[in-house]
């Protein structure tokens, strides 16, 4: 009887000579994973790019519609700066008026005439707020008739009013209605005009042209909302699968709003700045050809209506404020024309 240790041997030789041993398979060289892109700062970790906007950057309806805001723009900060020119001129006529007072004498028989303008500039001397009192001279008075009577007056064959010039050096201190009941009462003839009427009528004049400032501003800024819903509108066509396909997705009606208003706020930023330098130009060049005017007749006639024809630091402000309004409506405008466009999507 075989020994075990044989009978193992024996199997094992007759199991190798059966199953022959598999050939090993050389293994392939590990391929080398390929280098991730870099970011400009040198990190190894790239970043995403940046989704594709909705509404096209470049179109030629948005540089249309650039210009037609830069337009409106400039035609709304020209009314402010017109509005601040008027304005401060009228201020300035208004405090002049306020500072100056006129007595006048009118002649009356048997009546010294230049007793009661002694008498008369003596008693608006004794008010206090009055800085100077002065009685216009014969040669004054002339001049002031001749452009309607011509010249070479004779003032003592004609029954002309002699005027007393009061200068106010503060007009909150200046009792007026004591000084004209005093100036009535001693004084012949005598009778004291504020000029409170030209006042009146530079305060109305100066408000009905704020109120035609402020109606013209509100045409301009329709026309420009009017324009960015039309060119909404018109990107919405234009872009209309892409709108459509985010929509039924589940896009939010407030995100697809949004990509609208990004777009519409920097046309609106780039037309208003573009207006508003435009019109500031046009402030210095006004400026410059008055004072380079200086001497003639159409130019002193503008300086003596308005001054110096150059706009103050608010009508500066009143531009920097309509480009600043003008960027925000066509971002509203625009967002309140997607929503409504989306809503009847629905």
């Amino acid at each position: 009887m075989a020994q075990p240790d044989d009978t193992k041997k024996r199997r094992a030789s007759a199991a190798d000579v059966k199953s022959p041993r598999r050939k090993e398979r050389p293994k392939r060289p590990k391929r080398k994973a390929s280098p991730r892109p870099k970011d400009p700062d040198g990190s190894d970790d790239a970043r995403l790019r940046p989704a594709a906007a909705i509404v096209p950057p470049q179109s030629v309806a948005g540089r249309a519609l650039t210009l037609v805001v830069a337009i409106m723009s400039f035609l709304a900060c020209l009314t402010v700066g017109g509005v601040s020119v008027v304005w401060d001129a009228a201020d300035a006529w208004q405090n002049d008026l306020v500072r100056e007072i006129t007595i006048q004498i009118r002649p009356t028989e048997g009546v010294d005439m230049l007793r009661e303008i002694d008498k008369a500039v003596a008693l608006a001397q004794e008010f206090p707020g009055i800085d100077s009192v002065r009685a216009l001279s014969d040669a004054e008075t002339k001049a002031l008739l001749e452009p309607w009577l011509g010249e070479g007056l004779q003032l003592d064959g004609l029954p002309v009013p002699r005027l007393i010039q009061i200068n106010v050096g503060d007009p909150a201190e200046l009792n007026l209605e004591q000084l004209k009941q005093t100036v009535s009462r001693n004084v012949t003839g005598a009778s004291v005009d504020d000029h409170s009427i030209w006042t009146s009528r530079l305060s109305a004049m100066a408000g009905a042209v704020v109120a035609a400032g402020i109606a013209i501003m509100i045409l301009v800024l329709s026309s420009m909302v009017l324009s960015v819903v039309f060119a909404t509108q018109s990107a919405m066509a234009g872009n209309k699968d892409v709108v459509s396909v985010l929509h039924f997705v589940g896009a939010e009606d407030g995100f697809i709003a949004r990509e609208f208003q990004r777009h519409f706020l920097m046309l609106g930023l780039k037309g208003g700045v573009s207006g508003g330098v435009a019109a500031i130009v046009s402030f210095v060049i006004m400026d410059m050809l008055t004072r380079q005017g200086s001497g003639q007749a159409g130019s002193d006639q503008m300086s003596a209506l308005f001054g110096g024809i150059s706009v103050s630091l608010p009508g500066y402000f009143g531009v920097f404020g309509v480009v600043f309004l003008v960027a925000i409506l066509t971002a509203l405008t625009s967002g309140l024309a997607v929503k409504a466009h989306l809503a009847k999507v629905d």
